[in-house]
């Protein structure tokens, strides 16, 4: 009996700590949305209204839902050209909130071998001649929904650990003037179980994936596709890859490398010796909490103005320049989402295509181990150039491609780092 209570003593204090400690969890899940041929194209104005012919490689939703100390955050990259539509994200974060999913990121790696989602159910905006368009847009939301939900079901006790590391794998294609900015940062955040199993490896790195050739109308996922699936197989678990502000950013492939196929793998490599030299922890305090802002911007051009119009509907066609006219035409609301993990980790989101110092100055000013940025993420807002790019003008920086006010980008960046530092504690949410 003594030797029962003596027993008791030691290990009930043990179960009571364990059970006392914050939780700190995460899940991961996978769907193929592949659309079905027949959708127009997304990425590249020159194929105005062309409809996809087949498949090349099948376009992936990769989910990871994050938990820390009762806190979820589902982080979603997709194979799209953008971010979801505003009612597909408020679909999407109606449905997961019943799961008690508060926070939702969702991200296009920006192929442009993806279909078109951003026409609707109204005459001129594709009703009756985009009526495919408009239905897989509908099931998109859904796929998207149930991979969130998936990924939160596939939750466990989890171990992370962030890796950062420069790679020679992009180039700037817009700047005219020297030494040229890059973003050439290379970021994985590794989720492994417990045990050590991988549970998903997600990757953060900014190039355009426009390396399949514009004039095939079939579905791709570009370099990322073939980077998530080397990954993936070597871990035995979902990649999840997160673009970063590629606005002004091209792919540089070395000598011998030609093509998505052989780029992703060759970016692969690197992310899997990154990964494997990233030791995983614990998280001694779990800890997640983020702010969503939407920001309002003046255009710089009229969309109000039938000239404007008429010129945007012969450069693309004419039921997508109405959809973009109706989301544009009072003005720009970009969406930035910042989020702060156990205290260390910093993540940066914006609806569009950043260019890359707003990236590199938002990392120079952040005291966080790690501060990663994120474009394309819940819409799509088109470019957000520097001030000093738009000084330079040319495709991205021009008001045409370009519509947020001038320094629309680097407001965000401020915004975001405060909202950092508010959420941290270093300011008041009241006072700042």
């Amino acid at each position: 009996m003594v030797l029962r209570i003596v027993a008791l003593l030691v290990v009930l204090p043990v179960a009571m700590a364990s059970a006392a400690l914050p939780s700190f969890t995460a899940g991961s899940a996978e769907r193929d949305i592949t659309p079905p041929a027949g959708l127009p194209m997304w990425g590249y104005a020159a194929r105005h209204d062309a409809v996809a012919t087949g498949v090349i490689d099948p376009l992936k939703a990769v989910a990871v839902v994050i938990e820390a100390s009762g806190e979820k955050l589902a982080l979603v990259g997709i194979d799209m050209g953008r971010g979801p539509t505003p009612p597909m994200m408020a679909a999407i974060r109606l449905a997961v909130a019943k799961a008690g999913i508060k926070h939702v990121l969702i991200c296009g790696s920006h192929t442009h071998h993806a279909p078109v989602i951003e026409l609707g159910d109204r005459p001129g905006r594709g009703r009756g001649k985009f009526d495919a368009a408009i239905a897989y847009a509908g099931s998109l939301t859904d796929r998207l929904i149930e991979v969130i939900l998936a990924a939160d079901k596939a939750r466990r006790p989890a171990r992370i650990g962030v890796g950062s590391k420069a790679v020679d794998f992009n180039r700037n294609r817009h700047a005219r003037r020297e030494p040229k900015p890059i973003d050439s940062a290379l970021n994985v955040i590794r989720l492994d179980d417990e045990a050590g199993t991988p549970i998903a490896i997600v990757v953060n790195f900014a190039a355009h994936p426009t390396l399949t050739d514009a004039r095939d109308l079939r579905y791709s996922a570009d370099y990322p596709g073939a980077m998530r699936a080397k990954v993936s197989a070597t871990f035995s678990a979902p990649c999840l890859f997160l673009q970063g502000a590629s606005g002004d950013l091209s792919t540089k492939s070395p000598p011998e490398i030609r093509g998505p196929k052989a780029f992703g793998e060759a970016l692969a490599d690197r992310v899997i010796e990154l990964a494997r030299a990233t030791p995983t922890e614990r998280p001694a305090e779990p800890a997640l909490s983020a702010k969503v802002e939407t920001l309002r911007f003046k255009t710089r051009i009229d969309l109000a103005n039938p000239l404007v119009i008429a010129a945007y509907s012969r450069a693309f066609f004419p039921e997508l320049i109405a959809a973009m006219a109706d989301e544009f035409g009072k003005g720009v609301e970009a969406e930035l989402n910042t989020v702060l993990l156990n205290g260390k980790v910093a993540l940066v989101t914006g609806s569009g295509e950043f260019f890359c110092d707003h990236a590199n100055r938002l990392r120079s000013r952040s005291t966080f181990e790690h501060t990663l940025f994120v474009g394309y993420c819940n819409g799509h807002h088109m470019y957000f150039p520097t001030i000093e790019a738009a000084v330079q003008g040319g495709y991205g920086a021009e008001p045409g491609t370009s519509l947020a006010e001038l320094g629309a980008g680097e407001l965000m960046m401020d915004r975001a780092l405060i909202n950092l530092y508010i959420l941290q504690g270093k300011f008041s949410a009241e006072r700042h």
